[in-house]
């Protein structure tokens, strides 16, 4: 195993860089430090680009996994440039530099015949998007749709809260404009979480049909142009004194799983 004892280092510094979407999405790269998640990208195909390795620091999952990666594009490293870098504080003892896939848009999207879609609008905050991905992925929700969203899928804290699920080819990016022109052509019935919504989550049959789950963003939710072109607002019932609303991750995971109790009791 090759060392590297330098902080000059490039790869070094650019394992630092990679914090930044420009710098991602300049370099084609991004990085994971958690060895649960590098199992999963490992599982999906991704490709390592480089490693580091530091013994002092490994766990036994991050030994584990160094027989998946070609021994060439690892390099021990001490604690000190481990964590330099690493994205997370207190970092273990392997972090890989993977090569992206080229992302997915609204015309792969048509290639799937998905019944359960989640679309996330103008969703700001990684840990949200990356929550929403894993319970998705939960719930038998295989396509995901991130519509209007300025943040990258490979974002260290989306990676971080989906748990790899991120890694699933299942995520197409698009604007409002193609979301919808998609929604329509395919039959797709969208389903918004509003809190004008008429309808109570519970009265919608969600076996029926091509369905979208709608989600906005995490401050006001979806804006006046989807309210309006949507096919049916919905809002979760609540009896509380003081909360009109609820995070937009758990608001997604009451549909999400409503949904799938559907389809497995339809009778119900």
């Amino acid at each position: 195993m090759q060392e590297i004892r330098s902080f000059q280092n490039s790869k070094i510094k650019l394992a630092n860089k990679l914090v930044n979407k420009r710098q991602r999405e300049k370099e084609g790269l991004f990085l994971i430090d958690y060895a649960r998640d590098l199992e999963r990208a490992l599982a999906c195909a991704y490709q390592v680009e480089f490693a580091f390795y530091c013994e002092s620091l490994a766990t036994d999952e991050d030994t584990a996994l160094l027989s998946q990666i070609d021994e060439n594009v690892i390099f021990a490293v001490g604690a000190d440039l481990m964590d330099k870098a690493s994205y997370r504080q207190n970092p273990g003892g392997l972090v890989a530099i993977m090569r992206q896939k080229p992302a997915l848009t609204v015309d792969d999207a048509g290639k799937r015949t998905s019944s359960h879609i989640l679309a996330l609008v103008n969703l700001r905050k990684p840990g949200n998007i990356g929550a929403l991905l894993r319970t998705a992925d939960a719930a038998g929700i295989d396509m995901i749709c991130l519509i209007d969203t300025a943040l990258d899928i490979y974002n260290p804290n989306i990676i971080r809260a989906s748990t790899g699920t991120v890694f699933l080819d299942n995520i197409y990016q698009m604007n409002t404009d193609e979301a919808f022109e998609f929604f329509n052509e395919n039959g797709i019935t969208i389903v918004a979480a509003h809190l004008d919504g008429k309808k109570s989550l519970y009265d919608l049959d969600f076996t029926i049909g091509r369905t979208a789950i709608a989600l906005g963003t995490e401050d006001t939710g979806l804006d006046d142009l989807w309210a309006i072109r949507c096919d049916v607002l919905v809002k979760i019932p609540m009896v509380g004194q003081v909360s009109d609303s609820l995070n937009v991750s758990v608001s997604g995971a009451i549909f999400m799983y409503e949904a799938h109790r559907q389809r497995l009791t339809p009778h119900l």
